[in-house]
């Protein structure tokens, strides 16, 4: 019993190493004034950089913890340890896309 246990805590451990999913990952703090320099026009064209930045680095981080979860079934060890993940990224475009919006609201911009 001891030792089902002991296997259970490492296998849980284990798994909370994992790389993050994409839409589990919370955004970070970017302020929209840095933004705000631009025209609507600009706004849209950096919201669909942005965007497809983000859509990059969210399939990179989903990539990553398909591997994780297979490493860690075949080797008990998240690949993502070993490699990194694009947590960070994403977290980064997540908050850029937010405060591309906001900063199209306050410049009244029409919705595209």
């Amino acid at each position: 019993m001891k030792k089902i246990l002991t296997v259970s805590l490492v296998a849980v451990a284990l798994l909370a190493g994992c790389a993050t999913r994409p839409e589990s990952i919370r955004a970070s703090h970017v302020s929209f004034e840095k933004f705000t320099h631009l025209d609507c026009t600009q706004l849209a064209t950096k919201m669909g950089d942005s965007r497809a930045e983000l859509d990059k680095y969210s399939k990179l981080q989903d990539s990553k913890a398909n591997l994780d979860a297979a490493t860690v079934f075949l080797v008990l060890i998240p690949a993502s340890k070993l490699s990194g993940d694009h947590e960070g990224d994403v977290a980064r475009l997540k908050g850029e896309v937010e405060a591309i919006e906001t900063a199209q609201v306050k410049g009244k911009c029409k919705s595209l």
